[in-house]
Parts: structure tokens; C-alpha cells; sequence
């Protein structure tokens, strides 16, 4: 099972844009019943990290909301794709004021 960018769940939320929310909570709990179904035993998370919380999303992301300091590596590529989208309003010269910190590596 896909879980980023799943068809189904862009059709639920195609769905709710479209304001048919009855239609939207259909495929959204037919993704989330997949889900389920898919990963009762398997790992579904993409974080490379080793980390005491890998797959136990729930405890992760209400560490990352309690110290407010940065997201989960699993939605970074997300956040980064539509970060990538507004910096194209200023042809990506943010990039020349950002300094990443010691342990972000960076290509060559």
C-alpha cells in the first residue's frame, strides 16, 4: 500500500474541496481501513532514523508538537514540496540565506 500521495485519500479530499464531505469520510475511512488492514504487522514508517517512537506515530508527533521545534523527518518531504513551491515566488533565493545545522547533510 502507497501511503503518500494514495489515490484514494486524494480522491476523499477531492471530495471535501468539492464540499461532498459524505462522500469524502467514505474514501478517507476506506483508505484508513486499508491502512490497517495493510500494516497491522508490517512497518509503515519511512523515517531512516533509529528511534525509540519509529511507527508509533501517535507518541511522535505529540513529542514534535510539545517542543515546537521542528516536524518528523516522515512529513519533511512534504512540508519541503510546497515549501519548494512559495520559494518560486523569489526564484528560490532563500536558499542563499539558509544555514542547515551540523547534523543535516547536504549533497556535494
Amino acid at each position: 500500500m502507497k501511503i503518500e500521495g494514495n489515490v484514494k485519500e486524494l480522491a476523499a479530499m477531492e471530495q471535501f474541496h468539492k464540499g461532498n464531505r459524505e462522500e469524502g469520510l467514505k474514501l478517507q475511512e476506506e483508505f484508513a481501513a486499508a491502512f490497517r488492514e495493510t500494516y497491522r504487522e508490517k512497518d509503515h514508517c519511512p523515517c531512516k532514523k533509529a528511534c525509540r517512537y519509529h511507527g508509533n506515530c501517535k507518541e511522535c508527533v505529540a513529542i514534535h508538537r510539545a517542543h515546537q521545534e521542528h516536524v518528523p523527518n516522515c512529513m519533511r518531504s512534504m512540508i519541503n514540496r510546497k515549501i519548494k513551491a512559495l520559494s518560486e515566488l523569489t526564484e528560490h533565493s532563500i536558499a542563499n540565506e539558509i544555514e542547515p545545522p551540523h547534523e543535516v547533510l547536504r549533497k556535494e
